[in-house]
């Protein structure tokens, strides 16, 4: 008998069908056959779950602005040129939303400083409401501006002053026949007058027993005049303009 050769069997079909090399997968070939109505409904989908979770997250975290902070209020009426002691301070709770631009949080840093107007019960203490450096730039413009008292020669005229006016510092030579006067600054700001004004800011009209005591008038200019006014109010007499 004769030995037969095995011959190697021939590969049958495959169970699922011949299959292309170059033929994509099934499921890429749904994805380029679908819908142009499909993209945008999976579009909006996406959209709602995104907006979901946002207001989600906000609803967590609550609004900032709502957020009430502590801030230092004046406890009562307050006259402008007078000394902040503390029982003219107390704290009160705002929300952070309503707050203006340099409020005080602390009471340490208002005692003994000096008013530069009339303050009402519950009003916010800011950084421009009492004398200081911030004050004199806020007034003038000039981060270098500083705040000078002075004496005026005439009462009266301090008794019409009041916060904000701007003046011209003139100065007189006293004792001469016909006393020169001298511009030592221009374009002055008033920052306070203590006792000069009313509550409210209202200009007080000047008394025989105002005009008796000296005067103190506080005005902000840049630094190099004031310098020179500063000089000028320890040996003569001085007085403003207003423009």
């Amino acid at each position: 008998m004769k030995n037969r050769i095995a011959r190697p069997a021939r590969p049958g079909a495959h169970r699922g069908g011949d299959r292309d090399l170059g033929r994509p997968p099934r499921w890429e070939v749904l994805i380029d056959r679908r819908p142009a109505w499909a993209d945008a409904r999976l579009a909006r989908r996406i959209l709602a779950v995104a907006l979901t979770a946002l207001a989600g997250f906000l609803f967590i975290r609550g609004d900032p602005a709502a957020r009430r902070i502590p801030v230092v209020v004046a406890a009562h009426d307050l006259a402008p040129g007078q000394a902040v002691r503390a029982a003219d301070l107390r704290i009160a709770e705002f929300a952070a939303g309503t707050l203006p631009g340099g409020v005080l949080h602390e009471r340490a840093p208002l005692e003994g400083a000096t008013l530069t107007a009339a303050m009402r019960a519950g009003e916010i203490f800011t950084d421009v409401r009492v004398v200081g450096p911030r004050l004199a730039a806020a007034a003038t413009g000039a981060a270098d501006a500083r705040i000078v008292p002075i004496r005026l020669a005439d009462n009266a005229v301090a008794g019409i002053l009041r916060s904000g006016d701007r003046v011209d510092v003139v100065a007189a030579e006293p004792g001469s026949p016909a006393p020169s006067p001298q511009p030592l600054a221009v374009g002055a700001v008033v920052v306070s007058v203590p006792g000069g004004e009313k509550s409210g800011g209202e200009r007080a009209s000047p008394d025989r027993a105002g005009a008796a005591s000296e005067r103190i008038v506080l005005i902000a200019l840049d630094s190099a005049h004031a310098t020179t006014v500063a000089a000028a109010s320890l040996r003569t007499a001085l007085t403003v303009v207003l423009q």
